[in-house]
């Protein structure tokens, strides 16, 4: 007898912005597709192209176990499939894909137990911070934070005049590694800047003159100190802002640097690959709008 499934679609998200460290992102319409079936065994089984990889499984059974524990859902077994277009070292919120995927997923499949705010706070917890899962899950620009031990965010739609210029260039940065360059204090002068400027970029979404984001996106908290894992960092953002961007940033921990535009975005692609070319680096470019729609079922 043929067992339920479901199948989600996620979208890839931005993180930071620059200077929203750990409190803005944006849902791109770039997507990994999960899909679980349940099973009668009691296991747990990858059978995408990831299924030999241990992280993967691991990853995989962190999600459904902490699913099960949160819903009081009585656990089984499943097959879990992962496919899509996100790749998984770019900092463009692989993990978060698939872990969004297998608990949205198991939520449709077990009777939706969880509201959409338990589903943000069960994959936060996944996940240690909101920022990537607050628009992977509600879609558009979302700045989100926790606030009296409860996860609390806002969301606005983005247009699709607004071109997100990706740029993936071809080697990987650990997220570990990243975070673990940060400083454990900062400078008065430099928390100022910082916070400015996200709430500048907050009200620019929030009210949609998105011509004000030029030169907002400059940070005194994590870029300066990523730059020793993506040394060409400021260069690529020079380039794709000299071309026509608004301004760019280290997506997430990166390696993805993308440049925000509302023209010329194939000038600013082209600029932004030239500079790894000189350094003889392979990238990818994608020229993305945002995902407004968020994680959503993908029907037969």
């Amino acid at each position: 007898m043929r067992k339920p499934s479901v199948t989600v679609r996620v979208p890839a998200t931005t993180a930071n912005l620059g200077p929203g460290l750990d409190t803005l992102g944006v849902a791109l319409k770039l997507h990994n597709q999960i899909s679980i079936r349940e099973t009668d065994a009691p296991t747990v089984e990858r059978v995408d192209a990831m299924r030999g990889n241990p992280g993967a499984l691991s990853m995989t059974q962190e999600a459904m176990d902490t699913f099960f524990r949160r819903s009081k859902v009585k656990p089984h077994g499943a097959q879990v499939e992962v496919k899509g277009e996100v790749p998984t070292t770019g900092g463009l919120g692989s993990s978060v894909t698939v872990r969004l995927g297998i608990v949205f997923a198991l939520n449709e499949l077990d009777g939706r137990p969880l509201s959409d705010t338990a589903l943000l706070e069960v994959v936060s917890e996944l996940e240690h911070r909101p920022d990537n899962v607050a628009p992977a899950l509600f879609g558009g620009f979302v700045v989100s934070g926790l606030i009296d031990g409860a996860i609390r965010y806002r969301r606005f739609n983005v247009p699709p005049s607004l071109k997100f210029v990706v740029c993936v260039p071809d080697f990987a940065v650990s997220t570990e590694k990243a975070r673990a360059l940060l400083p454990r204090q900062v400078s008065l002068g430099d928390a100022v800047e910082n916070l400015n400027r996200v709430a500048l970029i907050t009200s620019v979404f929030a009210t949609g003159d998105y011509s004000l984001l030029r030169g907002l996106f400059d940070d005194r908290f994590h870029q300066p100190y990523r730059k020793k894992l993506v040394p060409m960092l400021d260069d690529v953002i020079a380039a794709g802002v000299e071309a026509g961007a608004l301004g760019g940033w280290l997506s997430g921990s990166g390696p993805a640097l993308i440049c925000i535009t509302e023209q010329k975005e194939k000038a600013v692609a082209e600029a932004m690959a030239n500079v790894f070319a000189k350094q003889r680096i392979r990238c990818d470019t994608h020229i993305l709008i945002a995902d407004n729609d968020g994680t959503r079922v993908k029907r037969a």
